[in-house]
Parts: C-alpha cells; structure tokens; sequence
C-alpha cells in the first residue's frame, strides 16, 4: 500500500526547493556573467541566439517592475509597508534582469562537436554530426508556451524546444536518438525543432558541418 500522507510530504518538496534554488543560484550567476560580457560560447565555435523573439515581452515586463517601485512607495501610508514593498521590488526587477541574462548567456552553439541546443540554464543538449543527417529552417507555432513539448505523428516523435510558442529550424535526426531534457520524451525522438533568432546562419553552418564530415559519415 502506497502511502500519500503528510509524512511524505517532505521527500516530494525537497527535490522541487532544490531545483528552486540550483535555478536561482543559475539565474544570479548569468547575471554576473552578462554584465561582465563574459564569453557566451566557446573558443572555436559559434553562438546563436534565441532570445530576440521574447526580449520584447522581458522588457516591457522589467520597464513596468521599475516603475512600481517609487509608485508603491508614494501611495502606501506605512514606513514598514513601503520597506517591504521597495525590497520585493528591486528584487523582483533584478530578477528579471536576471532572466533575459540568463537567456543571453545560454545561446545555442555550433561546433566540431555538433549542435549544442539550449535553453536559459535549464536545458543544455548536444547533437553530435553523425548523428544528424539534415538541418533545415522553417517557422513553426507549438500549442503552448513551454519550452519543452514532443509531438507525435503516427511512428515519428518530435522534440520541440521552442521559445515564445514557436521554432525556426528543424534537426532531422540519422537514427531515433535519446535527447535527455527535462518533461521531454521517454524514448528516443527522430526530430529536434528549436528557435534561433538567426535561422538561415543557423542552417549554413550547419550544413557546412555535415558536409565536411560527410566522408566519415559515409565511412562509418
């Protein structure tokens, strides 16, 4: 018999508060990174981005944080009201600040390894070449607004890591592969769909890549 009381309630929240904090903790540090212009990508490969399509939307939300904060402090009467409301405030503000620099210091990555796709702090996978047989662009609406979603049509299963509903380049895969990301899919995919603000260079040097390796392919 299963036991779903109160005394199991601690083994289920202390994974989640510490997901909380590793992304909180994630989340200051991309900070760090962003306002010191810390390198995005690593010597000898090639960024791309996805944050542009949601940048907007993070912009507006911060330019309204900040205009909360003397707002709140004119119209409450309380000296301990208006402490309190400043501190969540600036803290709210700094935090998504935080956000967008986390999506800034996580960009997609093109290299001799293959193509790194990845998502703010939390997602971060790689497809090596061999085992990517085509890459192409084409913009696609996702049914929701999370970045994770798999689609299933008839035998083929689609990976979608999406950012603001919507992908823009399509990762045909040579074999049915395993992409280990978070509320993704059980067993392995034969697509991965992701966003890049710059689908077309995506593409390019994408295929720059598969062609150049071709011969090993082939070989293999």
């Amino acid at each position: 018999m299963t036991t779903t009381g109160p005394a199991n309630v601690p083994s289920r929240v202390m994974p989640l508060l510490r997901k909380a904090v590793v992304y909180e903790l994630t989340m200051w540090r991309s900070l760090y990174r962003w306002i010191l212009r810390r390198p995005v990508a690593p010597e000898g490969t090639v960024a791309f981005s996805y944050a542009g399509v949601v940048t907007p939307l993070l912009i507006v939300f911060i330019v309204v944080s900040a205009i909360e904060i003397p707002i709140l402090d004119l119209i409450l009467p309380w000296k301990t009201a208006r402490i309190i409301a400043a501190a969540l405030g600036v803290y709210g503000l700094l935090w998504m600040i935080g956000l967008l620099a986390s999506l800034r210091v996580h960009p997609h990555v093109i290299g001799d390894a293959g193509i790194r796709i990845r998502n703010a702090a939390s997602i971060d996978v790689t497809l090596p070449w061999d085992a990517v047989e085509t890459v192409r662009k084409r913009y696609r609406s996702l049914e929701s607004s999370r970045a994770v979603q798999v689609d299933r049509s008839g035998a083929t299963i689609v990976l979608n890591i999406g950012a603001a509903s919507q992908t823009s380049v399509d990762i045909v895969l040579r074999r049915p592969t395993t992409v280990p990301v978070p509320k993704g899919a059980d067993e392995p995919v034969h697509e991965v769909r992701c966003y890049a603000d710059d689908p077309e260079g995506f593409v390019a040097l994408s295929r720059r890549y598969l062609t150049a390796d071709l011969p090993d392919r082939v070989a293999g």
